[in-house]
């Protein structure tokens, strides 16, 4: 770290705020050593993308006098990996916890972010940091059940729901070694049905009975099923429901009473990175209040910012609230992550059948 730091004046912070529409900017420290640099990162494409590409970034970018360059050309993690530790191809890499959690056990990227340097990480949900988090968890999804409700189904409140023989190949779930959503729902299905999380037997029975059911790759092609009445109950995170809001679909989102699985959305920083402080100024900032509010209210995720106030609809119906917040259940990725060749082979065997 250079001995040369310099810090931003408030009119500085105000500008930045202004450039989103909303208040100042809570700042690190960047030294002039890593002004003009390039941070390279990954990212999402779609209205993630956009909202990224045409303020967020240009924002931030301005702010710290820097080049950001971002990689949307999944899969992020075999790049990362043939790269060099010393001079790895992301600074910060941006994946959901499966992928972290194989990053970290491969030394990819540093388990943890440090919070001196992260001062917006003492705004964030206790799950955000948690012990089943790598780096940090900037946004989160529900994953819960999407429903038809012009088919006169009864009212859903348990995942247990799902099995009910009313719903036979009206179904909709995901191609499990692909999809990190249908690895959370099998684990869900131990618990469900047998011991715990890591009950993989009463799991491979559960999905057995939920036969016969149609499955896809992405989240996006289970969208398309669920909007075209193709499906009439899926497997779904909320984000996937609600971002269809204003077209008024005959769709719902249903939070189980058990609870609803998490989708994180989690940036960690490579530990051969050569801009680490402008790595944990990016993190520090798509922690900022108005980069969490944005995005919450342009894609339908979740703020991890505990201090972030949503306007409706998005407050009524994300994850607002610390009771809210509770309903989450967080997947223990390194578990899964090291049973995944033998549970793979177990599914594929099951949906062949």
């Amino acid at each position: 770290m250079s001995d040369h730091q310099t810090s931003l004046n408030r009119r500085q912070l105000l500008a930045a705020g202004a450039a989103l529409g909303v208040g100042a900017l809570a700042a690190p420290h960047v030294s002039r050593a890593q002004e003009a640099a390039t941070l390279r990162i990954t990212g999402w494409g779609g209205k993630w993308g956009q909202i990224m590409s045409s303020d967020l970034i240009p924002a931030f970018e301005k702010e710290y006098k820097c080049k950001v360059v971002t990689d949307t050309a999944l899969p992020f993690l075999p790049k990362l990996q043939a790269s060099p530790r010393s001079a790895p191809i992301y600074d910060v890499l941006h994946t959901n916890s499966n992928e972290q959690w194989a990053a970290v056990e491969m030394g990819l990227v540093e388990p943890k972010i440090d919070a001196k340097q992260v001062p917006n990480l003492a705004d964030v949900y206790p799950y955000a940091v948690s012990d089943k988090i790598v780096g940090v968890s900037i946004f989160t999804s529900a994953i819960g059940l999407g429903m038809r409700t012009d088919k006169d189904y009864p009212a859903v409140t348990s995942w247990k729901d799902f099995w009910d023989a009313r719903y036979s190949g009206a179904r909709g779930g995901y191609v499990i070694p692909v999809n990190s959503l249908g690895q959370a729902f099998l684990t869900l299905c131990g618990a469900l049905y047998g011991k715990g999380y890591t009950d993989l037997d009463a799991a491979y029975g559960a999905l057995e009975k939920i036969k016969p059911i149609k499955l896809v790759d992405f989240t996006g092609a289970m969208e398309k099923m669920l909007l075209s009445s193709e499906v009439g109950i899926c497997v779904i995170h909320d984000s996937g429901v609600y971002r269809y809001y204003d077209d008024k679909p005959p769709t719902t989102f249903v939070a189980p009473k058990e609870g609803v699985l998490a989708l994180e959305q989690v940036l960690s920083i490579t530990p051969g990175s050569k801009v680490k402080e402008l790595a944990n100024a990016y993190v520090n900032y798509m922690l900022s209040l108005p980069v969490q509010k944005k995005l919450a209210q342009s894609v339908w995720y979740s703020p991890t910012n505990k201090t972030v106030v949503l306007d409706e609809p998005y407050a009524s119906r994300l994850l607002t609230t610390p009771e809210k917040v509770s309903s989450l259940i967080q997947v223990d990725w390194k578990w899964y992550n090291a049973h995944k060749d033998a549970i793979d082979s177990r599914v594929n065997r099951i949906f062949r059948g």
